[in-house]
Protein backbone atom coordinates (compact mmCIF):
# COMPACT_ATOMS: atom_id res chain seq x y z
CA UNK A 1 0.00 0.00 0.00
CA UNK A 2 1.38 3.37 -1.07
CA UNK A 3 1.03 6.61 0.86
CA UNK A 4 3.81 8.86 -0.45
CA UNK A 5 3.41 11.34 -3.28
CA UNK A 6 5.64 13.39 -5.58
CA UNK A 7 6.68 16.94 -4.72
CA UNK A 8 4.75 18.48 -7.61
CA UNK A 9 1.30 17.49 -8.85
CA UNK A 10 1.14 15.77 -12.25
CA UNK A 11 -0.17 17.94 -15.08
CA UNK A 12 -2.13 15.18 -16.81
CA UNK A 13 -3.10 11.52 -16.55
CA UNK A 14 0.01 10.38 -18.42
CA UNK A 15 2.17 11.97 -15.73
CA UNK A 16 0.05 10.29 -13.04
CA UNK A 17 0.85 6.97 -14.70
CA UNK A 18 4.57 7.68 -14.60
CA UNK A 19 4.42 8.83 -10.98
CA UNK A 20 2.41 5.78 -9.89
CA UNK A 21 4.79 3.44 -11.70
CA UNK A 22 7.70 4.93 -9.76
CA UNK A 23 5.90 4.42 -6.45
CA UNK A 24 4.30 0.99 -6.78
CA UNK A 25 5.97 -2.38 -6.17
CA UNK A 26 6.31 -4.42 -9.41
CA UNK A 27 3.68 -6.94 -8.28
CA UNK A 28 1.06 -4.23 -7.70
CA UNK A 29 2.04 -2.32 -10.84
CA UNK A 30 1.63 -5.41 -13.01
CA UNK A 31 -1.75 -6.10 -11.42
CA UNK A 32 -3.17 -2.74 -12.46
CA UNK A 33 -1.25 -2.06 -15.67
CA UNK A 34 -1.22 -5.45 -17.30
CA UNK A 35 -3.51 -6.94 -19.89
CA UNK A 36 -3.99 -10.49 -21.09
CA UNK A 37 -1.77 -12.34 -23.53
CA UNK A 38 0.31 -10.07 -25.75
CA UNK A 39 -1.63 -7.04 -24.43
CA UNK A 40 -2.83 -6.15 -27.92
CA UNK A 41 -6.21 -5.03 -26.59
CA UNK A 42 -4.96 -2.26 -24.26
CA UNK A 43 -2.92 -0.92 -27.17
CA UNK A 44 -5.99 -1.09 -29.41
CA UNK A 45 -7.97 0.94 -26.88
CA UNK A 46 -5.48 3.80 -27.08
CA UNK A 47 -4.98 3.52 -30.85
CA UNK A 48 -8.74 3.80 -31.37
CA UNK A 49 -8.69 7.39 -30.09
CA UNK A 50 -5.84 8.30 -32.43
CA UNK A 51 -7.95 7.13 -35.36
CA UNK A 52 -10.15 10.22 -35.08
CA UNK A 53 -9.46 13.94 -35.49
CA UNK A 54 -11.65 16.80 -34.29
CA UNK A 55 -13.09 19.38 -36.69
CA UNK A 56 -13.90 22.44 -34.54
CA UNK A 57 -16.44 25.15 -35.28
CA UNK A 58 -15.61 28.82 -34.75
CA UNK A 59 -17.33 32.15 -34.03
CA UNK A 60 -19.97 30.44 -31.88
CA UNK A 61 -20.31 33.29 -29.38
CA UNK A 62 -19.75 31.16 -26.29
CA UNK A 63 -18.96 32.95 -23.05
CA UNK A 64 -18.74 29.68 -21.11
CA UNK A 65 -19.37 25.97 -21.40
CA UNK A 66 -20.74 23.30 -19.08
CA UNK A 67 -19.44 19.76 -18.66
CA UNK A 68 -22.57 18.61 -16.82
CA UNK A 69 -24.78 15.81 -18.11
CA UNK A 70 -27.12 13.10 -16.85
CA UNK A 71 -26.85 9.31 -16.92
CA UNK A 72 -29.89 7.17 -16.14
CA UNK A 73 -31.54 10.34 -14.86
CA UNK A 74 -28.71 11.13 -12.44
CA UNK A 75 -27.18 14.58 -12.81
CA UNK A 76 -23.38 14.52 -12.82
CA UNK A 77 -20.82 17.30 -13.15
CA UNK A 78 -18.93 15.70 -16.02
CA UNK A 79 -19.47 12.74 -18.37
CA UNK A 80 -16.73 10.73 -16.66
CA UNK A 81 -17.72 7.96 -14.24
CA UNK A 82 -15.46 5.93 -11.97
CA UNK A 83 -15.30 2.44 -13.45
CA UNK A 84 -15.56 -0.64 -11.25
CA UNK A 85 -12.09 -1.80 -10.32
CA UNK A 86 -11.01 -3.93 -7.41
CA UNK A 87 -8.47 -4.04 -4.60
CA UNK A 88 -7.99 -0.32 -4.00
CA UNK A 89 -6.24 -0.90 -0.67
CA UNK A 90 -3.27 -2.19 -2.64
CA UNK A 91 -2.77 1.43 -3.69
CA UNK A 92 -3.72 3.41 -0.59
CA UNK A 93 -4.65 2.52 2.98
CA UNK A 94 -8.09 4.13 2.69
CA UNK A 95 -8.81 2.21 -0.50
CA UNK A 96 -12.32 2.43 -1.90
CA UNK A 97 -13.39 4.93 0.76
CA UNK A 98 -10.95 7.45 -0.70
CA UNK A 99 -12.17 6.76 -4.23
CA UNK A 100 -15.82 7.10 -3.26
CA UNK A 101 -15.18 10.38 -1.43
CA UNK A 102 -13.30 11.79 -4.41
CA UNK A 103 -16.08 10.89 -6.86
CA UNK A 104 -18.65 12.42 -4.53
CA UNK A 105 -16.61 15.62 -4.15
CA UNK A 106 -16.22 16.06 -7.90
CA UNK A 107 -19.88 15.30 -8.55
CA UNK A 108 -19.84 12.05 -10.48
CA UNK A 109 -20.86 8.42 -10.06
CA UNK A 110 -18.67 5.90 -8.24
CA UNK A 111 -19.07 2.29 -9.40
CA UNK A 112 -18.27 -0.08 -6.55
CA UNK A 113 -16.58 -3.35 -7.54
CA UNK A 114 -17.52 -6.79 -6.28
CA UNK A 115 -13.76 -7.14 -5.66
CA UNK A 116 -13.62 -4.15 -3.30
CA UNK A 117 -11.28 -4.48 -0.33
CA UNK A 118 -13.80 -2.92 2.07
CA UNK A 119 -17.38 -3.87 2.92
CA UNK A 120 -19.86 -2.29 0.53
CA UNK A 121 -21.81 -0.79 3.45
CA UNK A 122 -18.69 1.07 4.62
CA UNK A 123 -17.92 2.42 1.16
CA UNK A 124 -21.53 3.45 0.48
CA UNK A 125 -21.50 5.90 3.38
CA UNK A 126 -18.67 7.81 1.68
CA UNK A 127 -20.20 7.94 -1.80
CA UNK A 128 -22.71 10.20 -3.47
CA UNK A 129 -24.64 8.46 -6.23
CA UNK A 130 -23.11 5.03 -6.73
CA UNK A 131 -23.60 1.87 -8.73
CA UNK A 132 -22.71 -1.67 -7.74
CA UNK A 133 -20.79 -3.88 -10.15
CA UNK A 134 -21.74 -7.53 -9.94
CA UNK A 135 -20.46 -10.90 -11.04
CA UNK A 136 -22.80 -13.88 -10.92
CA UNK A 137 -21.50 -16.59 -8.60
CA UNK A 138 -21.89 -20.32 -8.98
CA UNK A 139 -23.61 -20.05 -5.60
CA UNK A 140 -26.63 -17.94 -6.48
CA UNK A 141 -27.33 -17.35 -2.81
CA UNK A 142 -24.15 -15.26 -2.60
CA UNK A 143 -25.27 -13.24 -5.61
CA UNK A 144 -28.72 -12.68 -4.13
CA UNK A 145 -27.21 -11.53 -0.84
CA UNK A 146 -24.90 -9.06 -2.59
CA UNK A 147 -27.76 -7.56 -4.60
CA UNK A 148 -29.92 -7.22 -1.50
CA UNK A 149 -27.07 -5.59 0.43
CA UNK A 150 -26.36 -3.17 -2.42
CA UNK A 151 -30.02 -2.18 -2.71
CA UNK A 152 -30.36 -1.73 1.05
CA UNK A 153 -27.22 0.42 1.11
CA UNK A 154 -28.51 2.84 -1.52
CA UNK A 155 -27.09 1.71 -4.85
CA UNK A 156 -28.70 3.44 -7.82
CA UNK A 157 -28.03 0.64 -10.33
CA UNK A 158 -26.45 -2.78 -10.87
CA UNK A 159 -23.61 -3.13 -13.37
CA UNK A 160 -23.42 -6.75 -14.47
CA UNK A 161 -20.06 -7.74 -15.96
CA UNK A 162 -20.76 -10.24 -18.74
CA UNK A 163 -17.34 -10.80 -20.33
CA UNK A 164 -15.81 -12.99 -17.62
CA UNK A 165 -16.86 -16.65 -17.96
CA UNK A 166 -13.29 -17.19 -16.80
CA UNK A 167 -10.43 -14.85 -16.00
CA UNK A 168 -8.10 -13.78 -18.79
CA UNK A 169 -4.49 -14.92 -18.47
CA UNK A 170 -2.42 -11.94 -17.31
CA UNK A 171 1.17 -12.97 -17.66
CA UNK A 172 2.55 -9.93 -15.84
CA UNK A 173 0.72 -11.07 -12.71
CA UNK A 174 2.11 -14.57 -13.08
CA UNK A 175 5.63 -13.28 -13.62
CA UNK A 176 5.52 -11.24 -10.39
CA UNK A 177 3.47 -13.90 -8.53
CA UNK A 178 0.64 -11.58 -7.64
CA UNK A 179 -1.03 -12.37 -4.32
CA UNK A 180 -3.01 -10.32 -1.84
CA UNK A 181 -0.77 -9.03 0.97
CA UNK A 182 -1.58 -9.74 4.63
CA UNK A 183 -4.43 -7.61 5.91
CA UNK A 184 -5.94 -6.89 2.49
CA UNK A 185 -8.93 -9.01 1.52
CA UNK A 186 -11.57 -9.35 -1.17
CA UNK A 187 -14.03 -11.24 0.99
CA UNK A 188 -16.75 -11.46 -1.66
CA UNK A 189 -14.46 -13.60 -3.79
CA UNK A 190 -13.89 -16.25 -1.13
CA UNK A 191 -14.90 -19.62 -2.60
CA UNK A 192 -17.48 -21.77 -0.83
CA UNK A 193 -16.12 -24.22 1.75
CA UNK A 194 -14.91 -27.41 0.14
CA UNK A 195 -14.77 -25.86 -3.36
CA UNK A 196 -11.08 -26.18 -4.30
CA UNK A 197 -9.39 -23.85 -6.73
CA UNK A 198 -8.78 -25.38 -10.14
CA UNK A 199 -5.22 -26.61 -10.34
CA UNK A 200 -3.10 -24.90 -12.96
CA UNK A 201 0.59 -24.17 -13.00
CA UNK A 202 0.12 -21.10 -15.19
CA UNK A 203 -2.17 -19.07 -12.97
CA UNK A 204 -2.17 -16.98 -9.81
CA UNK A 205 -4.00 -17.56 -6.58
CA UNK A 206 -6.38 -14.71 -7.41
CA UNK A 207 -7.10 -16.04 -10.89
CA UNK A 208 -7.79 -19.51 -9.51
CA UNK A 209 -10.09 -18.00 -6.89
CA UNK A 210 -12.06 -16.10 -9.53
CA UNK A 211 -12.40 -19.14 -11.77
CA UNK A 212 -13.62 -21.16 -8.80
CA UNK A 213 -16.46 -18.85 -7.78
CA UNK A 214 -17.75 -17.16 -10.96
CA UNK A 215 -20.43 -18.93 -12.97
CA UNK A 216 -19.28 -19.53 -16.58
CA UNK A 217 -22.66 -20.91 -17.67
CA UNK A 218 -24.57 -17.61 -17.70
CA UNK A 219 -27.20 -17.20 -20.40
CA UNK A 220 -29.46 -14.37 -21.47
CA UNK A 221 -32.45 -15.66 -19.51
CA UNK A 222 -30.42 -15.37 -16.29
CA UNK A 223 -31.02 -11.64 -16.59
CA UNK A 224 -34.68 -12.27 -15.77
CA UNK A 225 -33.62 -13.92 -12.51
CA UNK A 226 -31.28 -11.05 -11.67
CA UNK A 227 -33.99 -8.47 -12.36
CA UNK A 228 -36.31 -10.31 -9.95
CA UNK A 229 -33.94 -9.69 -7.02
CA UNK A 230 -34.34 -5.92 -6.79
CA UNK A 231 -35.92 -2.91 -8.52
CA UNK A 232 -32.50 -1.52 -9.44
CA UNK A 233 -31.89 -0.83 -13.15
CA UNK A 234 -29.37 -3.19 -14.75
CA UNK A 235 -26.49 -2.11 -17.00
CA UNK A 236 -24.54 -4.72 -18.95
CA UNK A 237 -20.76 -4.21 -18.96
CA UNK A 238 -18.67 -6.00 -21.56
CA UNK A 239 -20.76 -5.62 -24.72
CA UNK A 240 -18.78 -5.29 -27.97
CA UNK A 241 -21.00 -6.91 -30.61
CA UNK A 242 -24.01 -4.92 -31.86
CA UNK A 243 -26.22 -8.02 -31.87
CA UNK A 244 -25.50 -8.51 -28.17
CA UNK A 245 -26.49 -4.90 -27.56
CA UNK A 246 -29.85 -5.56 -29.21
CA UNK A 247 -30.42 -8.69 -27.14
CA UNK A 248 -29.50 -6.83 -23.97
CA UNK A 249 -32.33 -4.40 -24.60
CA UNK A 250 -34.74 -7.27 -25.25
CA UNK A 251 -33.84 -8.64 -21.82
CA UNK A 252 -34.43 -5.35 -20.05
CA UNK A 253 -31.00 -3.75 -19.80
CA UNK A 254 -31.33 -0.04 -19.07
CA UNK A 255 -27.90 0.85 -20.46
CA UNK A 256 -25.04 -0.74 -22.38
CA UNK A 257 -21.40 -0.37 -21.37
CA UNK A 258 -19.16 -0.99 -24.37
CA UNK A 259 -16.06 -2.50 -22.82
CA UNK A 260 -13.31 -5.04 -23.39
CA UNK A 261 -12.42 -5.08 -19.67
CA UNK A 262 -9.45 -2.79 -20.24
CA UNK A 263 -7.78 -5.49 -22.30
CA UNK A 264 -7.65 -7.82 -19.30
CA UNK A 265 -9.86 -10.56 -20.74
CA UNK A 266 -9.73 -11.53 -24.44
CA UNK A 267 -6.47 -10.53 -26.08
CA UNK A 268 -6.85 -9.03 -29.59
CA UNK A 269 -10.42 -7.94 -28.86
CA UNK A 270 -11.61 -4.88 -30.74
CA UNK A 271 -10.82 -1.51 -29.17
CA UNK A 272 -13.84 -0.28 -27.23
CA UNK A 273 -14.07 3.03 -29.09
CA UNK A 274 -13.96 1.18 -32.41
CA UNK A 275 -16.87 -1.01 -31.29
CA UNK A 276 -18.91 1.96 -30.07
CA UNK A 277 -20.45 3.26 -33.33
CA UNK A 278 -21.99 -0.09 -34.34
CA UNK A 279 -23.41 -0.59 -30.85
CA UNK A 280 -24.87 2.93 -30.86
CA UNK A 281 -26.48 2.24 -34.23
CA UNK A 282 -27.94 -1.06 -33.02
CA UNK A 283 -29.31 0.54 -29.84
CA UNK A 284 -30.96 3.33 -31.87
CA UNK A 285 -31.57 5.61 -28.86
CA UNK A 286 -33.58 2.98 -26.97
CA UNK A 287 -31.13 2.98 -24.03
CA UNK A 288 -28.05 4.95 -23.09
CA UNK A 289 -24.63 3.74 -24.23
CA UNK A 290 -21.44 4.17 -22.18
CA UNK A 291 -17.87 3.23 -23.05
CA UNK A 292 -14.61 2.55 -21.23
CA UNK A 293 -11.07 1.63 -22.20
CA UNK A 294 -8.06 3.88 -22.72
CA UNK A 295 -9.52 7.29 -21.82
CA UNK A 296 -6.66 9.60 -20.84
CA UNK A 297 -7.57 13.10 -22.10
CA UNK A 298 -10.51 15.44 -22.39
CA UNK A 299 -10.31 15.01 -26.15
CA UNK A 300 -10.79 11.25 -25.64
CA UNK A 301 -13.98 11.98 -23.72
CA UNK A 302 -15.15 14.34 -26.43
CA UNK A 303 -14.51 11.80 -29.21
CA UNK A 304 -16.50 9.17 -27.32
CA UNK A 305 -19.40 11.58 -26.88
CA UNK A 306 -19.29 12.48 -30.57
CA UNK A 307 -19.54 8.78 -31.45
CA UNK A 308 -22.68 8.39 -29.37
CA UNK A 309 -21.63 7.62 -25.80
CA UNK A 310 -23.51 9.34 -23.00
CA UNK A 311 -20.42 9.15 -20.77
CA UNK A 312 -17.11 7.34 -20.36
CA UNK A 313 -15.72 5.34 -17.45
CA UNK A 314 -12.09 5.34 -16.28
CA UNK A 315 -10.33 2.61 -14.32
CA UNK A 316 -6.52 2.54 -14.31
CA UNK A 317 -6.13 6.34 -13.83
CA UNK A 318 -8.12 6.03 -10.61
CA UNK A 319 -5.53 3.58 -9.27
CA UNK A 320 -2.74 5.94 -10.31
CA UNK A 321 -4.39 8.81 -8.47
CA UNK A 322 -4.83 6.68 -5.37
CA UNK A 323 -1.19 5.61 -5.39
CA UNK A 324 0.10 9.14 -5.83
CA UNK A 325 -2.21 11.05 -3.52
CA UNK A 326 -5.05 9.03 -2.07
CA UNK A 327 -8.41 10.79 -2.14
CA UNK A 328 -6.86 14.04 -3.37
CA UNK A 329 -5.05 12.17 -6.13
CA UNK A 330 -8.27 10.61 -7.42
CA UNK A 331 -10.05 13.94 -7.16
CA UNK A 332 -7.26 15.62 -9.11
CA UNK A 333 -7.41 12.97 -11.86
CA UNK A 334 -11.11 13.66 -12.30
CA UNK A 335 -10.61 17.43 -12.08
CA UNK A 336 -7.94 17.31 -14.78
CA UNK A 337 -10.36 15.54 -17.13
CA UNK A 338 -13.10 18.04 -16.33
CA UNK A 339 -10.81 21.00 -17.00
CA UNK A 340 -9.54 19.47 -20.23
CA UNK A 341 -13.04 18.65 -21.44
CA UNK A 342 -14.28 22.17 -20.69
CA UNK A 343 -11.38 23.63 -22.65
CA UNK A 344 -11.90 21.22 -25.55
CA UNK A 345 -15.62 21.97 -25.72
CA UNK A 346 -14.88 25.69 -25.88
CA UNK A 347 -12.24 25.23 -28.56
CA UNK A 348 -14.68 23.13 -30.61
CA UNK A 349 -17.47 25.70 -30.25
CA UNK A 350 -19.73 23.45 -28.16
CA UNK A 351 -21.72 24.68 -25.15
CA UNK A 352 -21.89 21.26 -23.49
CA UNK A 353 -21.57 17.49 -23.91
CA UNK A 354 -25.02 17.18 -25.47
CA UNK A 355 -23.85 19.17 -28.52
CA UNK A 356 -21.14 16.65 -29.48
CA UNK A 357 -22.06 14.75 -32.64
CA UNK A 358 -20.49 12.68 -35.38
CA UNK A 359 -20.04 15.84 -37.47
CA UNK A 360 -17.28 16.83 -35.03
CA UNK A 361 -15.02 14.00 -36.24
CA UNK A 362 -13.15 12.83 -39.30
CA UNK A 363 -11.06 9.68 -39.65
CA UNK A 364 -7.35 10.41 -39.47
CA UNK A 365 -5.34 9.43 -42.53
CA UNK A 366 -2.23 10.52 -44.37
CA UNK A 367 -4.13 13.07 -46.44
CA UNK A 368 -5.59 15.05 -43.54
CA UNK A 369 -2.51 14.60 -41.33
CA UNK A 370 -0.20 16.58 -43.63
Amino acid sequence: MVTSEPATAPLNLHEYEVAAHALLPPMVWNYVAGGSGDEATPRANRAAFDRWRLVPRVLRGLAEVSTATAVLGQEIALPVIVAPSGRHRLFHEEGERATARAANAIGTIYTMSTAATLALEDIATEAGPWWFQLYIYRDRGITRALVERAAASGAFALVLTVDTPMRGRREGEERTRFAMPPGVMTANLTPPAGDPHPSAASTTEVAAEVNAVFDPTLRWDDLDWLASLSPLPILLKGILHPHDAGRAIEYGARAILVSNHGGRQLDSAVGSLNALPAVVEAVDNRVEVLVDGGVRRGTDVLKALALGARAVLIGRPIHWGLAVGGEEGVRHVLELLREELARDLMLCGLAGPEEASRSLLIVANARNEV
